[in-house]
C-alpha cells in the first residue's frame, strides 16, 4: 500500500494528484426518506469520490432517489446487506472505500478522517458509536445491550478492545476488500468483519463518531430477537473456526471433568467392595471422558489447520499487492 502523508481533510479533498480513488458504499433497502440526505452529504464531504448506492429489492422510490441525488445506483437481488457487501467489494475498485448506511445515522463529516487514515497505511477504520452518542440516541434498549454483550465476548475471545463490534459505519483500504472473504448474508456481516480482522491481525484503527438515531418516519430493517440470534449464531461459529484449540478445549475439559467426577464413586466402590455394581454409570463415566480427550484433540488439529490459514491469508495479501504494484 502506498502511503500518501494527508495534512487535513481539506488537503485530501483538494489536491487530486495526491490521493487515491474513493468510493462511498451504501447498501439500502427501502431508504427513500433518507437516501437523498445520505448521499448528498457524503457527495459534499468527499467531492473527489463516486458515491455507490446498492438497491437490495427496495419497493419504494429509493432507487430513483438516490440517481437523482447523483449516485451511481446498481442493484442486488439476493437480499440481506451481507450479500450486497459481497458485491459491493466484488465489483468496485478504489483505494479507499467508505461504507455507511442508508438510514441517515451516521455523519459525513467524519468520513473524510477515515479516508486519512486508510490512506495512511490502516486497513480497516471502525466508526465508532459507543464512545460517543449511540446510548443516548438509540431507543431500543435491546440493541444496546446486544452491542454491549457481543463487544464483551468477541473482546474476551481475541484478547481485543474493539469499542464498537456492530457498527455500519466503516473504512476499509484495498487490500481488506479484496482480500476480504465475506459469508454471512444478513446484518451480522459486521460482526463476521471484526471477527476476522482481529483473527488475521490486520491494522484497525478506531475513530469516535457521532451517532443520530433514524428520522421520524424511518424504520429499521433490523430484527431485534431474530437478527440477534443471527449474530450470536455467527459468533459461535467464528469463534469455532477461528479459536478452534480454546473453543474444542474447553468443552473438551467439561465432558472430561463430569465424567472423571462420576467416575471416581465406581472406583471408591470398587476398592471398597470389590464389585462393580453400577456397570451403566462407569460405562457413562468412560464414554465422558473419552469424548473430553477426543474434543481435546480435536481442537489441537483444528488449530493447526487454523494458524495454517492465518499463513496463507498472509502470503496472498503479499501476492495481492506485489500484483497491484
Amino acid at each position: 500500500m502506498s502511503v500518501v502523508q494527508v495534512e487535513s481533510p481539506d488537503q485530501y479533498v483538494s489536491e487530486k494528484s495526491e490521493v487515491s480513488d474513493v468510493a462511498v458504499l451504501i447498501p439500502c433497502f427501502n431508504e427513500a426518506i433518507t437516501i437523498e440526505k445520505v448521499v448528498k452529504d457524503f457527495r459534499r464531504a468527499l467531492p473527489l469520490a463516486t458515491v455507490y448506492v446498492y438497491d437490495n429489492n427496495s419497493s419504494d422510490d429509493t432507487a430513483q432517489i438516490a440517481a437523482d441525488a447523483g449516485a451511481v445506483v446498481r442493484s442486488e437481488p439476493r437480499q440481506g446487506k451481507g450479500n450486497v457487501v459481497r458485491s459491493m467489494f466484488n465489483e468496485i475498485d478504489a483505494d479507499a472505500y467508505i461504507m455507511v448506511d442508508g438510514d441517515d445515522t451516521y455523519p459525513a463529516e467524519s468520513a473524510p478522517e477515515m479516508v486519512k487514515k486508510i490512506i495512511g497505511g490502516y486497513d480497516m477504520v471502525v466508526g465508532d458509536r459507543l464512545s460517543s452518542t449511540y446510548f443516548e440516541e438509540n431507543k431500543r434498549a435491546f440493541h444496546g445491550f446486544g452491542n454491549k454483550l457481543v463487544r464483551w465476548t468477541i473482546n474476551a475471545m481475541f484478547h481485543s478492545d474493539v469499542r464498537d463490534i456492530m457498527t455500519g459505519y466503516r473504512a476499509f483500504s484495498r487490500q481488506f476488500v479484496k482480500t476480504y472473504p465475506c459469508l454471512s448474508k444478513g446484518f451480522e456481516i459486521e460482526t463476521e468483519m471484526t471477527i476476522h480482522s482481529l483473527d488475521k491481525n490486520v491494522r484497525i484503527c478506531e475513530l469516535p463518531v457521532q451517532y443520530r438515531d433514524r428520522p421520524e418516519g424511518s424504520e429499521s430493517k433490523l430484527d431485534t430477537f431474530g437478527d440477534g440470534i443471527k449474530v450470536l449464531s455467527t459468533i459461535f461459529h467464528m469463534i469455532r473456526e477461528y479459536k478452534p484449540l480454546p473453543f474444542f478445549g474447553i468443552l473438551g475439559v467439561i465432558f472430561g471433568v463430569w465424567g472423571f467426577g462420576i467416575f471416581l464413586p465406581v472406583v471408591f466402590e470398587f476398592w471398597r467392595s470389590g464389585l462393580v455394581l453400577r456397570f451403566p454409570t462407569l460405562i457413562v463415566s468412560v464414554l465422558l471422558m473419552l469424548l473430553g480427550i477426543l474434543m481435546v484433540v480435536t481442537g489441537i488439529i483444528l488449530d493447526v489447520l487454523a494458524e495454517q490459514d492465518r499463513k496463507r491469508f498472509i502470503v496472498d495479501s503479499n501476492m495481492f499487492m506485489q500484483f497491484r504494484n
